[in-house]
């Protein structure tokens, strides 16, 4: 039976132009069998109810009860009706309530067991979400994505994702790699990683220990670097209109 995961690690970014500019701050995120968790519960995780460390569906898609409903639903719109095995969601949890994700990754699956779609959920701080879906995906295998949503003031809507997803056989270990590059190549280098282990009472405490302020600490952090990269003249570009679509394929 696949359990609720959780993971340690860090996150690590790198701009390249027009200065150099890198930092790593450690992280803790969740691994969710989002179908095994309808079936049989979220053990030791809350789940749509209060407590220190807690996973809430409404974070995610459309806002409503049941995220996995929702996943569903996009993949079936977009032509993918062969993903009914398991839907791993990699996200960050609920810290005392509080909750940004920057970015969480679904990972879906054939009722076989192999991977038929990634779909890649971004958020700014503008209150905007949108999402990119991978057709097709492999582990280890690069996939690109056209860039058309605004995150950083300090990026220009232009250029492409590349993705790169890892996991371990034994799921003791997960990468997921994003890359940005333009016209000029390589801008950005961007990667959450962790050693994972099932998401015990024990290691959600041990969470909450090492990561008490993780929302309001991510939150902080992004301003942070943002100052830096003002501080040191890299050039500001103004937030444009959304894309239409709320999903780009």
């Amino acid at each position: 039976m696949n359990t609720a995961l959780v993971g340690f690690g860090q996150v690590r970014h790198t701009r390249l132009r027009p200065v150099r500019h890198a930092f790593a701050y450690p992280t803790v995120f969740l691994l969710l069998p989002m179908r095994s968790l309808r079936t049989n519960g979220s053990g030791a995780l809350a789940r749509n109810r209060r407590a220190a460390v807690s996973f809430r569906d409404a974070d995610h898609g459309d806002g409503r009860a049941d995220a996995l409903a929702w996943i569903d639903e996009l993949l079936a719109a977009e032509g993918i009706a062969d993903a009914g095995g398991e839907v791993w969601l990699h996200c960050l949890p609920r810290v005392l309530g509080y909750a940004f994700k920057p970015v969480s990754f679904w990972y879906c699956h054939r009722a076989d067991g192999t991977l038929r779609a990634i779909v890649v959920e971004v958020n700014n701080t503008f209150g905007e979400r949108h999402c990119y879906l991978l057709d097709a995906p492999a582990w280890g295998r690069e996939q690109e994505a056209r860039k058309v949503f605004h995150v950083s003031p300090f990026c220009a809507v232009e250029g492409s994702y590349r993705f790169r997803f890892l996991l371990t056989p034994g799921q003791e270990r997960t990468v997921a790699r994003i890359d940005l590059h333009d016209a000029q190549g390589t801008l950005l280098r961007t990667s959450v990683s962790g050693v994972l282990q099932p998401a015990t009472t024990a290691a959600l405490r041990a969470a909450l220990w090492r990561h008490p302020l993780l929302t309001f600490a991510i939150v902080a952090r992004i301003h942070w670097q943002a100052l830096a990269l003002w501080l040191r003249r890299v050039p500001f570009v103004s937030k444009p209109a959304p894309p239409h679509g709320f999903v780009t394929r």
